[in-house]
Formats: structure tokens, C-alpha cells, sequence
């Protein structure tokens, strides 16, 4: 039995939409004998998801704790614990963070490091883990722009949330202004753009038998947000990030992390670049999860925007999952309705998938 608290307050952006809602997408990850805290205000669309979970026979927690403080989690020392990102990714010296170094210390220790982009890079060729020409700097009053700067490159703040501060840079002029803009003392890296034929998210899982592969897919991008994810993939290339996987499962890693990886399309066949780890739980993890428990076997997510502000406003059911057919919608991100948006899993073909995506934007 699990406690799931997946608030992500600790591990946002402030630019981010609603970010306060998105502790309802592991519900559809839970199991009835589980505990699963959530925000307050989703207390409105509880009946409407229940109903479409029942509905298409998605099994999850009633046990719910409204409320995401993580003091709740100390309340349940007999129940293992399920966070999104365990630490603080925006301030390392907060109260929060100090709860969690204090629940596990290995476990932060290893989120910490390899949250860092920076960091991701040491270790990277310290495992001999393949990666783009990435330029480290520890603040950007020690760059020398006349050494060495692959262009078009990417200016990337060792610590990044959503994408953002990632700036594009095609020549020195370009890479000079997003210096300016970056704040003093700021970690950041420079690195090479590579032509990617397609990037993918390769996730990982802790388990008692060690660390085990979970999942490859497509990474949907908004420009260098994630904005969804597609399996399966053709592209496996877990032999790649290996090395780090299994490091980070001896350091005390849990639960589960994941890879984005480039691919780059050669004359010899693809060839596959480490970008970054992401420590913790991810916007495929939700699906990916949903979709083992249901035996669906391709899909797609995908964040869409609505002119509705609540579930009940809704009327799917005729498109919803049918587990007779294996096609139809699962509704993953569904608090964040409150503020328009939902992250809904498309199941099927990809024929299946793009009819599905027409009915489904009609309703929206």
C-alpha cells in the first residue's frame, strides 16, 4: 500500500497554468488500497472522474486526503510513499526540502544531483554515457564567447523547469543577449543543437529486483516544452542511458526517473544523444502508468485547451475507452480542467487516434 502525494508545486514554474491542480493525475496510477492526496479545490470534479474511471473500468483509490501539505505523508509511516519530484527543485534551502532530506537522505541526494543539467554532464562522461558538445559554466562571468561555441546552440540554465529560460542561439550576437538576460551566479550550460529526427522519453523504474526499464515513447514538444507523448516507439536505445540508470538505482534512487534522448538520423542509422535525466515521476509517466493497468497498447497523449471549466460540463461517454475494442479517450489531467485545459490519453491505431482527436476537439 502506497501514499501518493503528487503536488508539483516543489519541481514548477510559476509560468505554468494552474500547476497547483496537477496533483489529480496519479489518481488514475492508484490502486483502492491505496492513499492519495489532492488539492481541495478538485473536490467539484471528484464524482465526474470517478464516474468516468468506473465507466471505462479503471480500478483507483477513494481514499482520498484533501490536502497536499507533506505533513500528511508523516501521519502514514506504514504506507510506502509516491511523490512527484522528492526534494525542492526551486529552492534548495526550504522547509520542504528539508522534510524530504529527512524522509530519505540517499533519495534526495541523487534527485539533487542529477537534476542539475551540469551535473547530468559530469556524470555522463564519467559513465561514458553519449552526449551532444555541451559547454558547462558555472556562472556566466568565466565564458570566453571566442572559445569553441557550437552554433546554432542552446543557452540552458543547469536547473529548468518546463523548458524554461532555454533560449535559442544562431550566433554570437544571439548568445550575448540571452547572456544578459540570464541572472548572476546561475549555473548554465551551452550546448550544440542537434538535428533530431525525433526526441523520446525513456523511463525507468525502481523495483525490488532493481532498475528496470519501463517505457519508450515519442516526446511531443511545444518548443521545448513537453506538450505530450506517443508509444509505442520504434527507438529502444536503453543500452544508451544504462550505465546512469543503474548508478543512480546504487545512490538510492526510487520509484521513477527518465531519460530524454535525441535522435539523430545518420547515414549509418539513428544515433541516439543523452540530453537530460529527469529525476522523478514526468508528463509520460501518467499514461504510461494508466495504460499498463488497462493492456493498452498504443497511444497518445496530449494536452488540449477548452472553453469548459468543469467535467460535468462534458458529455464523452460515447468516445470514451471501450477495453472490448481498446480505442477511445482516458481523461489523465483532469483537476486542471478548473482552469481549461486536460491531458487526455487517445487510444487505438494512430488512424483510430487522429478520429478520436477530431471528435474529441468538436467537444472541447
Amino acid at each position: 500500500m502506497k501514499i501518493f502525494n503528487h503536488d508539483i508545486m516543489n519541481c514548477t514554474h510559476e509560468r505554468v497554468q494552474g500547476n497547483y491542480l496537477y496533483s489529480g493525475r496519479v489518481l488514475g496510477l492508484t490502486e483502492p488500497d491505496d492513499v492519495v492526496q489532492l488539492h481541495p479545490e478538485l473536490k467539484s470534479e471528484w464524482h465526474a472522474i470517478t464516474e468516468h474511471y468506473r465507466r471505462i473500468g479503471l480500478r483507483h483509490s477513494h481514499q482520498v486526503v484533501w490536502d497536499v501539505s507533506l505533513n500528511r505523508i508523516a501521519e502514514h509511516p506504514e504506507l510506502e510513499r509516491s511523490v512527484f519530484y522528492f526534494g525542492d527543485a526551486v529552492n534548495h534551502e526550504s522547509p520542504k526540502a528539508e522534510q524530504f532530506r529527512q524522509l530519505d537522505q540517499n533519495w534526495y541526494g541523487v534527485v539533487d544531483y542529477v537534476n542539475s543539467k551540469n551535473n547530468f554532464m559530469k556524470l555522463a562522461h564519467t559513465l561514458g554515457v553519449t552526449v551532444p558538445t555541451t559547454l558547462c559554466f558555472d556562472d556566466k562571468s568565466v565564458i570566453d564567447l571566442h572559445t569553441g561555441i557550437p552554433y546554432p546552440c542552446y543557452l540552458k540554465p543547469s536547473i529548468s523547469v518546463d523548458g524554461v529560460g532555454i533560449v535559442r542561439c544562431e550566433d554570437e550576437q544571439q548568445l550575448l543577449s540571452a547572456l544578459q538576460g540570464l541572472p548572476d551566479y546561475m549555473p548554465f550550460q551551452i550546448q550544440e543543437e542537434v538535428q533530431a529526427a525525433s526526441f523520446l522519453n525513456l523511463q525507468y523504474q525502481v523495483t525490488p529486483e532493481g532498475v528496470k526499464p519501463l517505457a519508450a515513447s515519442e516526446q511531443i514538444l511545444d518548443g521545448c516544452a513537453h506538450s505530450g507523448n506517443r508509444y509505442p516507439t520504434i527507438h529502444q536505445p536503453w543500452d544508451v542511458v544504462e550505465p546512469m540508470a543503474q548508478w543512480m538505482g546504487q545512490q538510492g534512487m526510487k520509484d521513477i526517473f527518465a531519460f530524454d534522448v535525441a535522435v539523430a538520423e545518420r547515414e549509418e542509422g539513428p544515433c541516439y544523444l543523452a540530453i537530460e535525466c529527469n529525476p522523478r515521476f514526468n508528463g509520460a509517466s501518467y499514461p504510461t502508468g494508466i495504460s499498463r493497468k488497462l493492456n493498452i497498447s498504443s497511444w497518445t497523449s496530449e494536452t488540449f485547451i477548452t472553453s469548459y471549466r468543469s467535467l460535468h460540463q462534458l458529455d464523452l461517454t460515447d468516445i470514451e475507452y471501450d477495453p472490448q475494442s481498446g480505442q477511445g479517450i482516458v481523461i489523465v489531467n483532469w483537476g486542471s480542467i478548473l482552469v481549461g485545459k486536460l491531458v487526455i490519453l487517445l487510444a487505438g491505431t494512430h488512424e483510430q487516434q487522429d478520429h478520436l482527436r477530431d471528435l474529441l476537439k468538436q467537444r472541447l
